[in-house]
């Protein structure tokens, strides 16, 4: 039964979250009230989040693009920001669209993109066994499959040549860059989501590699990445065949590196 608390114990869990740096703490109270089933496991979720982890993970599922997606700790919380990767790929995806998400975490962003396209035959894919599991709910409930292991490595060979929207994304933090990442992105989440290498392209580089093999004809790769790593995303992109363009949503502070192959 869901709680019900009294505008006393509202007011001690908001100021309980409020003295542990909750910026949105009349928020996160109301989250965790409505998703707690009985005070007891109302007190162990506030305790969680004060404790530092994410407000994603008490709760079990992070909001993507208007839908509640599971989110299981030690899996990387999807942003607000790579929404607008999913648009991107959206307004590139053909019908019955062959989706690909690469370093899926918890599988939102290529839900999403079948969700928003009302059908797809859609494959992720994680090297995160945790990862793996918690996509598997996400993924196959717009009825996709998901492959453990390391970037294209797991997928079928039948999706060679047939794919048409190909989303990632991949860890682009610098490693030196690592330790200055918020404590819950730095202590939660898995090192394998968030650490790109010596310039945090390391992971970019590899799938630029082997796109064009996958993509179909006229398909698109589309990379989040940041407004400075950009440039050397769109030559990483050229080098292996693919033609580039930066797309940036100013609002959000995201940006995307698309490459898409000839027809």
């Amino acid at each position: 039964m869901p709680v019900s608390p009294t505008d006393s114990s509202f007011r001690s869990l908001v100021t309980t979250l409020r003295s542990a740096g909750c910026v949105f703490a009349e928020d996160e109270a109301d989250l965790l009230i409505a998703t707690a089933r009985d005070a007891a496991e109302l007190a162990v979720m506030a305790d969680r989040r004060v404790a530092g982890m994410p407000l994603e993970h008490v709760l079990g599922w992070a909001e993507f693009l208007g839908t509640r997606m599971a989110v299981d700790p030690g899996v990387f919380v999807p942003r607000r920001r790579t929404e607008f990767l999913v648009e991107c790929a959206v307004a590139l995806a053909p019908p019955s669209a062959v989706v690909v998400d690469l370093c899926c975490g918890s599988g939102a962003l290529g839900a999403a993109v079948v969700r928003a396209l009302g059908g797809g035959e859609l494959h992720a894919a994680d090297i995160e066994p945790t990862a793996v599991s918690c996509a598997r709910r996400n993924v196959g409930a717009v009825g996709g499959r998901v492959y453990e292991g390391d970037l294209y490595d797991p997928l079928p060979a039948a999706l060679v040549g047939r794919v048409d929207v190909l989303v990632v994304n991949a860890p682009y933090v610098p490693s030196a860059e690592i330790g200055f990442l918020p404590p819950e992105a730095r202590d939660h989440e898995p090192r394998v989501a968030l650490d790109g290498g010596a310039d945090g392209l390391d992971i970019q580089r590899r799938v630029s590699a082997g796109a064009a093999r996958w993509l179909a004809p006229g398909g698109a790769l589309l990379v989040e990445t940041s407004e400075r790593q950009a440039p050397r995303t769109v030559a990483a992109f050229a080098d292996h065949g693919l033609c580039p363009r930066i797309a940036v949503h100013e609002e959000l502070d995201a940006t995307v590196v698309i490459g898409t192959t000839s027809v």
